[in-house]
């Protein structure tokens, strides 16, 4: 199988959750800080520990130094998931995702220096078609909107790096090591995240206060959203084992594509719930888009 199938299941379940992700602060969050939320993504990780365990027993076979490397990575993609909750929880989600871009652009930088990946101009132009039609997607235009935001540049840009670092290491230790191994320390990485955000007596009552009112459905939902979020992470983890690390994170920002695709499907069947803008000059700008990154994902496979 392609390795841009499994790249691609990435930006898909992601897009499906951020739509469960909007439900839930709205329903569940509202009044609880974004960490809480957090809480949920490092323990469902924990729970697949010990079946991994059983998959790869192998899986204390690297080194101290590979393993606290590994697990780094696991904290660094937890730390861009608070940086991002963070944004979104005083901008838009419109105002934010634009910021996603930057991930491709620091994912080349750094497989640049420090794998020496470095990409033909077919994959080049292929990449930035594929982040052109994000963009196209992400950026709305508002007049008399302030163009630039301090705070909200500094957690996006520090939530792209920190993203891509992580996928960097990630990347070495699959490739070298293996990938199920890999997986196994990034989510210890991920739990110990968990593990330092439940030693904080606030998150700890506005986790108890939120399960002891909405038990049933909070964990059901959030559950099954957390799943779909791991199948997602897990694809595009898998993809790094064999294509370049900014191809791979290009195609990551697509989600903003995805997420318009099932809101306009989850506005016409769903109108109470989900409202996308389906004017058609958003249709028009939202079909290019698409056109632009089919166009890209061609360029960069071929």
């Amino acid at each position: 199988m392609s390795w841009v199938v499994f790249a691609f299941s990435g930006p898909v379940l992601w897009a499906i959750s951020v739509h469960l992700d909007k439900y839930l602060v709205e329903r569940f969050f509202k009044e609880s800080n974004v960490a809480v939320m957090l809480l949920f993504t490092a323990f469902v990780g924990t729970l697949l520990l010990p079946f991994i365990w059983l998959y790869e027993p192998s899986v204390t076979a690297p080194g101290v130094r590979s393993i606290a490397l590994i697990i780094v990575s696991g904290l660094l993609y937890m730390g861009a998931m608070l940086l991002y909750l963070q944004a979104l929880r005083t901008e838009d989600a419109s105002v934010v995702a634009p910021y996603f871009q930057a991930s491709p652009l620091f994912g080349f930088g750094l497989a640049y220096l420090v794998l020496g990946e470095t990409l033909s101009a077919r994959q080049l132009a292929g990449g930035a078609m594929i982040v052109l039609g994000a963009l196209i997607v992400s950026v709305r235009f508002k007049y008399g909107a302030r163009l630039f935001k301090t705070r909200l540049a500094a957690l996006m840009l520090s939530c792209g790096f920190t993203s891509a670092l992580g996928g960097l290491i990630f990347k070495i230790y699959a490739t070298d090591v293996e990938f199920w191994t890999t997986t196994f320390w990034m989510y210890v990485g991920e739990t110990l995240f968990g593990c330092a955000l439940l030693a904080v007596p606030a998150y700890r009552r506005q986790l108890a206060a939120t399960l002891r009112v909405n038990t049933a459905a909070l964990l059901s939902i959030n559950g099954s959203n957390e799943l779909i979020n791991l199948g997602g992470g897990l694809g595009n983890r898998y993809a790094l084992m064999f294509a370049p690390l900014s191809l791979v994170q290009a195609i990551g920002s697509t989600t903003t594509l995805f997420v318009f695709a099932f809101g306009v499907v989850l506005s016409l069947v769903w109108p109470g719930v989900i409202r996308e803008d389906l004017s058609s000059g958003e249709l028009v700008r939202k079909g290019l888009a698409a056109l632009l990154v089919a166009a890209g994902v061609a360029l960069v496979t071929r």
